[in-house]
């Protein structure tokens, strides 16, 4: 499944500024690398994958439309599932993909 080429526009306007962004894609979906890190992802199932501080991840799932980001039957420590309706207003992408950049701006560069 393609991801949303849409939802990736969108995604592309809001960390365009940041210095050191590439995309790459993976895991069926386009991947903001910042730094050589991941910081948002956009899924080919739908919504996003956004990277957390692990220390903050308790309150980001908490959040409608948050779930926890499974790989091969394994949680992914410092990583969110997004839902497409909970990225639709623009308030709330901006609020994700922000969480996502300075998760992986925290990161030592790769």
């Amino acid at each position: 499944m393609a991801y949303d080429e849409d939802l990736a526009n969108r995604v592309r306007e809001l960390v365009g500024r940041e210095p050191g962004v590439t995309e790459r894609r993976m895991f069926g979906g386009l991947a903001m690398m910042l730094r050589g890190n991941m910081s948002v992802v956009v899924r080919g199932a739908g919504g996003l994958m956004v990277r957390v501080d692990p220390a903050d991840a308790e309150a980001a799932l908490a959040e409608p439309g948050a779930g926890a980001t499974v790989m091969r039957g394994r949680p992914m420590r410092g990583w969110v599932t997004v839902d497409p309706a909970a990225c639709e207003r623009d308030a709330d992408l901006a609020r994700w993909v922000d969480r996502g950049v300075r998760s992986a701006r925290a990161l030592p560069a790769k």
